[in-house]
């Protein structure tokens, strides 16, 4: 396997046995969609009950103001189906669960008009772009019950999956376990003439993967949201709907994964172990394709595949049981790729990519270690809402340390991207070197990374750092940094005003 034991530590995916396609259902005894739902905790759903078509999210369209794209935004509650025929209370932006698809390109300059329609206060923080602090939708940022909020920047940076979410503090988890999410991608045409699929919906599949546990009547199941990670799902929804299927009409088929738990990881292969090519990580394209077959991803990380196809066979996209015994405990079938009996043609993705230049450090670097204690505590401290703990100068590239030696983590911030130099000393496989935003830190593990930070300064309004796992992160175990003019870091007051 890619993912080696010298590289993670004590998170090694398993090889996955086989499945019985009849074993669950037999177990359970029942039939129609809920069947296979019930008691997977010691083997996967069964593969032949994932027959519900996959939902895509639909592109928002914006309005053009000037020569700025405007995009209406609303968090709201409703219900909705995360298995068909059984209603399920959720929240989502524009709807019921999850929200709409934004694009944008470089260069576009962007605005969106967000409404809270929820009865609490809720952040809407834009996980992965490069934006100006004030406008990043961090726990500063909160938007009052019937409140709007208006953040307008500039796409400064290359082609990427992002994706948005809350950040309110203390309640992030419980918001986006309840649905809040959805993907901005950032376009880029240089990707669709390397060969890439590129038609949305198609070819081009959003995959947001979600675990959740489910009542009998196919609610959410809230319980066990302050456990130490707290819920790991026995469920896996995609895109809103559980036992999904696609049906692929094409040769390739280009997936973009977003680990949306909130804490598993995913050890994630297909079911007959076949290879693929990894083509982008959280932040953008890669400079060439990698050959893999399998990836592990955080919750918060996003990678991008290309998995080619034959006509009328089918294979299970799957998360392999791993080493820790919470938060990869279980083998998980995800998602079902159903070939059509005639496939269109798809080109060859070529061998060089428009993958943006690594970060550069200077000699000698600036170097920052970040250390997570057992307390929730990041370098020894829990999150003040009042309190600076970093101050970076604007547009420079530092290392970063981030070490471990307590229970499972990960790491992500806010206003930079990253690559991962090494992993205990080790140079990670390429597919795990970025550019990113998030990275996996296992138990007893230390990374080094090569930060590129973003070049906006402001001494008043802070970037986040802090681990991903959102009980977490509502714990406390985040901290704050700004970035300012070069030369100007001493005369930052760390206090901020209220």
């Amino acid at each position: 396997m890619i993912w080696s034991a010298d590289v993670s530590g004590a998170l090694e995916p398993l090889h996955a046995r086989q499945i019985s396609r009849r074993a669950l259902l037999t177990a359970v005894g029942v039939s129609g969609v809920g069947l296979a739902l019930a008691g997977c905790t010691t083997q996967p759903a069964d593969p032949d009950s994932f027959v519900n078509a996959l939902p895509i999210p639909p592109e928002l369209s914006p309005r053009v103001d000037g020569d700025t794209l405007v995009f209406t935004l609303s968090a709201q509650a409703g219900t909705t189906e995360l298995i068909p025929g059984q209603t399920a209370n959720g929240f989502g932006y524009n709807g019921a669960y999850l929200g709409p698809t934004l694009r944008a390109r470089q260069g576009d300059r962007v605005r969106v008009e967000f409404t809270n329609a929820l009865d609490e206060v809720t952040t809407l923080h834009w996980h992965g772009m490069l934006l100006p602090a004030k406008y990043d939708g961090g726990p500063h940022q909160t938007v009052e019950p019937g409140n709007t909020w208006n953040p307008e920047w500039e796409i400064v940076q290359p082609a990427a999956t992002l994706w948005y979410h809350p950040h309110v503090m203390g309640q992030t988890a419980e918001q986006v376990y309840r649905g809040l999410g959805g993907l901005f991608l950032i376009d880029d045409a240089a990707l669709t003439e390397a060969g890439v699929p590129s038609t949305y919906g198609v070819d081009d599949i959003p995959v947001i993967m979600q675990d959740r546990n489910l009542t009998g009547s196919g609610d959410l199941d809230l319980a066990g949201l302050n456990a130490t990670y707290g819920i790991l799902g026995d469920t896996m929804v995609v895109n809103g709907r559980a036992l999904a299927a696609l049906d692929v009409t094409t040769e390739a088929v280009h997936l973009r994964l977003l680990n949306a738990c909130n804490a598993r990881i995913l050890h994630l292969e297909f079911d007959d172990q076949r290879e693929f090519q990894v083509i982008a990580t959280d932040t953008g394209a890669l400079s060439a394709p990698v050959t893999a077959n399998t990836v592990t991803l955080s919750n918060g990380e996003r990678i991008e595949i290309v998995v080619r196809m034959s006509a009328d066979e089918q294979i299970m996209l799957r998360s392999a049981k791993g080493t820790n015994d919470v938060l990869d405990n279980q083998e998980m079938n995800i998602l079902r790729l159903r070939a059509a009996s005639s496939l269109a043609t798809s080109p060859e993705v070529a061998q060089t990519l428009p993958g943006s230049a690594a970060p550069v450090l200077p000699s000698p670097p600036t170097v920052r270690d970040f250390q997570f204690g057992n307390d929730m505590s990041i370098n020894g401290v829990m999150m003040d809402m009042s309190r600076i703990d970093e101050v970076m100068a604007a547009g420079a590239v530092e290392e970063w340390r981030v070490t471990n030696t307590v229970m499972p983590h990960n790491f992500h911030a806010h206003g930079c991207s990253f690559r991962v130099l090494e992993i205990n000393g080790k140079q990670p496989p390429a597919w795990q070197q970025g550019p990113k935003d998030t990275v996996l830190v296992a138990q007893g593990t230390s990374v080094r990374l090569a930060v590129q930070l973003v070049d906006e300064a402001d001494a008043e309004h802070p970037y986040m750092y802090h681990c991903h796992m959102l009980r977490h992160e509502d714990e406390g175990m985040m901290g704050q940094f700004v970035t300012v003019e070069p030369g100007t870091e001493a005369s930052v007051n760390r206090t901020l005003r209220s």
